[in-house]
């Protein structure tokens, strides 16, 4: 047998020091006294401590009068079941959604990169066409120049 003391006792229950003394003058605790320290059994009164005896009393009353019968139990199960297999269910079709979703975006991203791809070379190409534009506009700039000026120069002659 292991004895505390009326602190040790106190922390192990949550019971203040009053509550503690009144149970021991109703003699629901076994104390004993070593020099001038009060110990307290445990083990004795544990149950009575812990548990009311009013909420014993329910407990027992209600115990009888709240016998589940099988067939409760049975269906309360099954529902369980059922329940768990249509969110099973639920979770398979949700996973499907996002798979489908997920295959739209990649042929969607992958149509993206294409039209992307071919905007670029096309740019690409429109860029070397404006060039060569530019500089066939140059070239007939300078041949229309040097027309004028022979045609200058021919009429300045005459």
């Amino acid at each position: 047998m292991q004895w505390m003391s009326d602190e040790e006792y106190s922390k192990l229950t949550g019971l203040e020091i009053s509550s503690i003394d009144e149970l021991i003058e109703r003699g629901k605790l076994s104390t004993k006294e070593e020099n001038g320290v009060r110990y307290i059994d445990p083990s004795k009164g544990a149950t009575e401590v812990v548990v009311p005896a009013k909420l014993q009393e329910l407990s027992q009353r209600n115990t009888h009068e709240l016998m589940v019968q099988p067939e409760f139990i049975e269906k309360t199960i099954g529902t369980i079941i059922n329940l768990h297999e249509k969110v099973l269910d639920a979770k398979d079709e949700t996973l499907e959604a996002v798979r489908v979703e997920n295959e739209f975006l990649r042929e969607a991203l992958a149509s993206l990169q294409e039209l992307y791809d071919e905007d670029r070379k096309t740019i690409h190409t429109l860029q070397e066409q404006l060039k060569l534009s530019q500089q066939e506009v140059e070239f007939m700039r300078r041949k229309y120049k040097l027309m004028w000026n022979k045609a200058i120069e021919e009429h300045t002659d005459k």
